[in-house]
């Protein structure tokens, strides 16, 4: 399964020359990593809540390929590669129409509230377990 997040450049994304700002590309992807969770049905309000667990990025690989401008109409596609006890890797691909403008290698480890590397709930692992089974894991 790849999930797919619409959003639009604004000005506030963009420098001085209309241009995405590269620092904004990591928004936009977190926040597409963020629907794609909730599309998945985990609820990280009550994950954090309940089991005091949080997700967080451990390592990214970022490759900028072509610029996006202001107003233009993006889409982010994120595909679930790996999945293991306490981490998954993501990779995101930034597009404008069929044109690659960014790509990123994500990996997300759940920590503990004391900032350590945890063991994803069953019912947690399970929801990733499905996600990776569509994208073919």
């Amino acid at each position: 399964m790849t999930h797919r997040f619409a959003l639009r450049v604004y000005y506030e994304d963009t420098d001085l020359a209309g241009i995405v700002y590269y620092a904004n590309y990591l928004k936009f992807i977190e926040r597409a990593r963020t629907e794609m969770v909730r599309a998945a049905g985990i609820d990280q309000t009550r994950l954090k809540a309940e089991h005091g667990l949080v997700f967080a990025v451990k390592h990214v690989e970022a490759d900028y390929i072509s610029p996006a401008k202001f107003d233009d109409e993006l889409q982010v596609e994120t595909v679930l590669t790996q999945a293991k006890g306490a981490s998954f890797v993501m990779e995101q691909t930034v597009l404008r129409d069929a044109t690659r403008l960014f790509f990123a290698k994500v990996q997300l480890v759940c920590l503990n509230e004391r900032g350590h590397a945890a063991r994803l709930p069953a019912d947690i692992r399970q929801r990733i377990a499905e996600l990776a089974a569509n994208t073919g894991l």
